[in-house]
């Protein structure tokens, strides 16, 4: 990995590089560009590509980039405390979604994506009422999403399939998940705001810990056989943290 600078106008931007291996296809892989919610700009580049040619990538795409930079320091008002009113957004499998919050003293309270918006139906307005609402939705949509992604996952991962790891949520302020010794894997619901690579990621990093139980070059080569960009979306997923766990 290495970082770089571009100017772009008066204005200049730091980029990292994210050097991958080939695809196991040998479709040959392109150069890509990624701003992360905090700001970062990752470029994602085949293995053995020359410098000036990842240079040359991003200052053709330099305006798009300072654009969507724009754009970040614009939502960075997401990172303060969450107030659970119409207007502002929350996060589901990567995307933001506008809050849309309705009073309806007959409703026994809910929670649905509609037209791009998080509708929340409530006899009580109160932000502690909605935000009890949201979160017990986020719940329900994270284990039925972890176990659907958990058993695609397993399929072609031969000593998880036959494990038939368990399953339970816990809410944490730094880890995504874990897997106990005696293979109970743990994940965290807010796991389920991110994107579906990411879930991805971090369900096949705690399964490839049922035959590894450490981070050893053997456990990061089962990882890569599993997930071969899992660096990139790593980094993706960390970029993204503090604002997915933002409450």
């Amino acid at each position: 990995m290495i970082r770089l600078k571009c100017r772009y106008g008066d204005s200049e931007f730091f980029y990292k590089v994210i050097y991958l291996a080939a695809h196991a296809s040998k479709k040959p892989r392109k150069i890509s560009i990624h701003i992360h919610p905090n700001g970062m700009v990752q470029v994602d580049a085949p293995m053995g590509a020359e410098v000036g040619e990842i240079r040359q990538a991003v200052a053709k795409r330099a305006r798009w980039i300072t654009k969507h930079l724009k754009q970040v320091k614009d939502h960075q008002k997401e990172v303060l405390p969450r107030h659970y009113i119409s207007g502002e957004s929350h996060f589901y499998l990567g995307r933001r979604y506008m809050l849309k919050v309705k009073q309806s003293p007959k409703s026994e309270g809910n929670v649905k994506l509609y037209r791009g918006l998080l509708s929340i139906t409530t006899p009580d307005k109160s932000s502690i009422a909605i935000k009890e609402l949201l979160w017990q939705w986020y719940r329900e949509r994270a284990i039925k999403i972890f176990m659907h992604r958990l058993n695609i996952l397993s399929e072609n991962i031969s000593w998880a399939k036959k494990a038939h790891p368990n399953v339970r949520l816990l809410t944490m302020k730094r880890q995504w998940g874990s897997c106990s010794p005696k293979g109970k894997i743990i994940l965290n619901p807010h796991l389920v705001k991110a994107p579906r690579d990411c879930i991805d990621y971090v369900i096949a990093h705690e399964l490839c810990h049922l035959k590894e139980h450490n981070h050893s070059p053997k456990f990061y080569r089962l990882l890569t056989q599993t997930i071969p960009e899992w660096q990139s979306v790593k980094i993706k997923l960390d970029n993204m943290s503090e604002i997915l766990l933002n409450q």
